[in-house]
Formats: C-alpha cells, sequence, structure tokens
C-alpha cells in the first residue's frame, strides 16, 4: 500500500491546535500518522521518511513562536515547544531538543509550575555535564533548578544543591553555587540585607537576567521586612 506523508503547514496547525499535533498520512485506508513517541519505539514502522520529524518540530517552533509573540498564549507555546523536543528526539538531536525544553522551563517557571521547571532542568543539567563541550552550562541549569526549589522551600533547595555538587563537582566552586549558599544563609537568618548584597555582588560581575531576577525577587519576598526590590 503506498502512503503519501504530508507535514501540514504552521497556519494549519495553529489553526488545528486542539488536535494531537503532527503530520497525517493520506491513502486508501485513510491512515494516521502514530505519535512521535510510538515512532521511536517501532521505527521500522513508521509512517514518516527519516528526517521528518526535524520538519515537523521546525512548525512547532514556529507556530510556538507565534503564540509567545502574537498571541500571547504562553500554555500553548509550552504545548508547541514540547512537542517540537518530542520530534527532535525522534532524529536523536538531542541539542535542539534542549533548547525546546529550556524555553519550556523557563515559561514554567514564570507561570509558577516549579515541578515542571526543575524536572527540565535537571535532565538537561545531566545531559550536559558529561560532554565536553557543554558542560560549561550544567551548572547555569543546576542554578536554575535550585532557584524552583528555593521558591517552593528553602530546605528543598539546600538538598537540591547538595545532590547537584554531588552529581556535578564543578558545580561545587561555581559563582551560582555560592551565590546559592549566601542566600541560603540569609534566608535562613531572615536578613534582607545580606539576601540582597549577595546578590548585588554576583551581578556586578556576571549580570543576572530577566528570568534569575524575576525568582529571586519571589525568593526574597519570602523573607519578613522585604521591600520588594534587590536594590
Amino acid at each position: 500500500m503506498l502512503l503519501v506523508c504530508v507535514i501540514p503547514s504552521p497556519q494549519l496547525l495553529v489553526m488545528h491546535s486542539a488536535r494531537p499535533p503532527g503530520s497525517t498520512c493520506s491513502s486508501r485506508t485513510n491512515t494516521t500518522r502514530p505519535p512521535a513517541s510510538s515512532m521511536q519505539e517501532t521505527p521500522s514502522k513508521s509512517l514518516t521518511p527519516t528526517g521528518r520529524f526535524t520538519i515537523a518540530a521546525k512548525h512547532h517552533i514556529t507556530i510556538a513562536e507565534i503564540y509567545e509573540s502574537e498571541l500571547v498564549d504562553i500554555e500553548k507555546a509550552i504545548a508547541h515547544y514540547e512537542q517540537a523536543a518530542d520530534y527532535y528526539k525522534g532524529e536523536e538531536s538531542n541539542s535542539s531538543a534542549n533548547k525546546c525544553l529550556l524555553k519550556v522551563g523557563a515559561y514554567a517557571a514564570q507561570l509558577e509550575q516549579y515541578a515542571k521547571a526543575i524536572e527540565i532542568y535537571e535532565q538537561v543539567g545531566s545531559s550536559t555535564m558529561d560532554n565536553p563541550l557543554l558542560k560549561y552550562s550544567a551548572k547555569e541549569y543546576f542554578f536554575k533548578a535550585s532557584l524552583c526549589h528555593f521558591i517552593v522551600d528553602e530546605l528543598n533547595a539546600k538538598l537540591a544543591v547538595e545532590k547537584y555538587e554531588e552529581m556535578f563537582p564543578a558545580f561545587s566552586d561555581s559563582r551560582e553555587c555560592k551565590l546559592l549558599k549566601k542566600l541560603l544563609d540569609a534566608h535562613e537568618e531572615q536578613n534582607c540585607e545580606a539576601f540582597t548584597e549577595a546578590i548585588k555582588e554576583f551581578d556586578s560581575i556576571s549580570r543576572l537576567d530577566q528570568w534569575q531576577t524575576t525568582m529571586l525577587l519571589r525568593i526574597k519576598k519570602t523573607i519578613q521586612g522585604d521591600e520588594g526590590d534587590l536594590k
């Protein structure tokens, strides 16, 4: 039986975003292409030729960017970035998959979905820490995971930092890890001044981005007497 696969355009995917994303195959039996996860498990039965996963992934990224910038629907942007990551994994393009997952992690944390963000940052951190070319970035991912833990609970953050130090010894010597320990001490003492000073010292050398600043502000607001900023 001859099958012809058609990858939908970004516009069609947006119009039908309520339906499970992916390409459809037309034939005499009107067979539909199984989910990406199914294809990974049974590649010999895949209805999508090699390389089509990457095309599908790029379509989903385009749609996610539309939801980000034009439609301002972050939940839908997250869904399409997750689908793109799934397709990239189908091609074993782990680097591209991780880029999509990091987008998901950042947005999940902004939406206070901290458990989801932590899982992603730990997953990406673990996958990069043994790569000579990428291991430098692992400390950033473990730092972000720690901040998410910190917002939820101070003890969770302490345990997380200890776990990341054990998993990735280089994390112990990083400025990010040292900052976390100073922040944990200041938070335990409910010392707003020490908390803010530690951040200012770090920022004077390594500029904090907007996401990190937002997370640190959320942590600082749990300290009694907080003034609501990092100045």
